[in-house]
């Protein structure tokens, strides 16, 4: 791989252009992908900052935006590896070491993150709710998730697999959120969501999709954000 500086924008950090060459064994798809990704400025900037993925600034870009994580908050962050949502929430609501406001899952292991707690499970198992909820000690204000199932090559499997997800964090979401809280999830273009929207809608006051800068436009992922938890009914 060669590479040379390229001249930022305004407050930019520095871009770095590299080109792959080709080599034996590396199919030019993958080399391709491989180019675009070392050029891709929200990766270049996730080093420069100190964020684990340039997924951090999709985060950072809809709470700019919408204004959900304020200091004393608790936060459930869903698929956390490698932990640039949790240490996003972390910074924003101010979570300590010593009693952390923040919880990540995920079934992969990731280094610590300050100010938060760990949790090395996958969200699927029948335990997991349970272990977050008394890690956490408190409902939560807020309920994020970037978790996406892993790819098989199969774009419908793939969607619905990744839909899937989305509705049992949703599901999750309305069994712990205090009253007022907030769900983000990852989702993908391409319907079979019409039921889970109707679902956030009647539990939450707002709910639609948002396109963060920081997601690719060639991308089919979408966020959906819902907001002001209207509450559980005591009857249910």
């Amino acid at each position: 791989m060669t590479g040379k500086p390229t001249k930022p924008g305004a407050g930019a950090t520095r871009v770095v252009r590299t080109r792959v060459k080709k080599k034996a064994g590396l199919k030019e798809s993958s080399r391709r992908w491989l180019e675009r990704h070392l050029n891709d400025p929200y990766v270049q900037r996730s080093k420069a900052d100190g964020f684990r993925s340039r997924a951090a600034y999709k985060l950072i870009e809809i709470d700019d935006k919408y204004r959900l994580l304020k200091p004393g908050m608790r936060v459930i962050d869903l698929g956390a590896a490698p932990g640039g949502w949790c240490q996003v929430a972390a910074a924003r609501v101010k979570s300590e070491d010593a009693a952390p406001s923040v919880v990540g899952i995920d079934y992969l292991e990731m280094d610590p993150v300050p100010g938060a707690a760990l949790l090395r499970m996958d969200f699927l198992d029948d335990a997991a709710p349970a272990r977050l909820a008394e890690t956490l000690g408190g409902a939560p204000d807020i309920v994020i998730s970037d978790m996406a199932a892993p790819t098989t090559g199969h774009r419908r499997t793939d969607h619905l697999r990744t839909m899937h997800l989305c509705e049992v964090a949703a599901d999750f979401a309305i069994s712990v959120l205090r009253p007022g809280g907030h769900f983000l999830t990852k989702t993908f273009q391409g319907g079979t969501e019409g039921d889970l929207l109707a679902r956030l809608k009647q539990a939450f006051r707002t709910v639609h999709h948002v396109k963060p800068p920081a997601s690719r436009d060639e991308s089919v992922e979408l966020y959906l954000l819902a907001r002001d938890f209207k509450g559980r009914d005591p009857a249910s």
